[in-house]
């Protein structure tokens, strides 16, 4: 497969213009990264969701900023080309400008990430402010945000009613004039993400979203059958990888126990009469 053209903002805001949806999946370690690399997915997001579907914590609260660091480095290694986004994580981007900044710094210097994706509404419009001055995109994740569960009760819907609606409309405005370079936004009716999408030049990527978005994400742990909970109301499944592992892994189980496994074309041979050298002296 011939490399391809970088992707970036400018491509993001290009293909918004031309009506071009963006595709975009979640990775966190470099096989995977590469996978969607050669399958042309648009953007990758190295999601806070790993704390959930390669940890196994309950909720993305756990997940610290040095690990995110680490397998974001990963999935650019595997993903050259890809539009890369990093996910701050819990509180990385809430006590002050100054840490704000600094930790999404990270993700760019050291990960190689695009730009970072910070959860919030209006009220962190300051932020997003000043990391842009910084020089550092931000993409805005609107709607249900996993990080405020607590906050929330559980993971529920948004924007379900005229006035919920109607505020995360207002919020993507104050977004794009605070300087968002994208939103995502996640768990939303298609009518009101329908009106932010037509109301923003910002790429509105959906999670749940409905169909009028620019693009859409979801974790691919989900869509590729990995995952063994309950899927998102919002997720298709393409694949049955979990049942394709699970195979592979017996049939190993089943050639060691039956001794199929490792065969001689699984073994490395000494040299040509050196068997026979090894036996004479007495060692075997």
């Amino acid at each position: 497969m011939n490399p391809r053209e970088k992707i970036t903002l400018s491509t993001l805001m290009a293909r918004t213009r031309q009506g071009r949806k963006i595709t975009m999946l979640t990775a966190y370690d470099y096989p995977t990264a590469q996978i969607q690399e050669l399958a042309g997915v648009d953007c990758i997001l190295v999601g806070d969701s790993a704390a959930q579907v390669v940890l196994g914590f309950d909720s993305t609260l756990p997940i610290k900023l040095d690990f995110m660091i680490t397998i974001a480095a990963a999935v650019r290694r595997g993903a050259p080309s890809a539009l890369l986004v990093g996910d701050m994580p819990y509180l990385s981007f809430n006590v002050n400008a100054e840490e704000s900044i600094r930790n999404a710094h990270r993700f760019m210097a050291e990960a190689g990430c695009d730009c970072v994706k910070m959860e919030g509404h209006a009220r962190i419009a300051d932020t997003v402010r000043l990391m842009s001055a910084a020089t550092i995109p931000v993409m805005v994740h609107m709607g249900l945000r996993p990080q405020a569960v607590h906050q929330f009760g559980g993971y529920r819907a948004q924007g379900r009613d005229a006035r919920s609606a109607q505020r995360l409309i207002d919020d993507a405005k104050i977004m794009e004039e605070a300087g968002a370079c994208a939103l995502l936004l996640e768990a939303v009716p298609p009518e009101p993400a329908k009106i932010i999408a037509e109301s923003t030049r910002l790429p509105v990527i959906g999670c749940g979203a409905g169909p009028h978005c620019d693009g859409h994400v979801v974790v691919f742990h989900d869509m590729a059958g990995l995952t063994q909970t309950a899927l998102p109301k919002f997720v298709k499944r393409y694949g049955d990888a979990r049942e394709q592992f699970r195979r592979a892994v017996e049939a190993y189980v089943l050639d060691i126990t039956n001794g199929q496994y490792p065969a001689v074309e699984h073994c490395y041979q000494m040299e040509a009469g050196e068997a026979d050298k090894l036996k004479a002296s007495g060692s075997a």
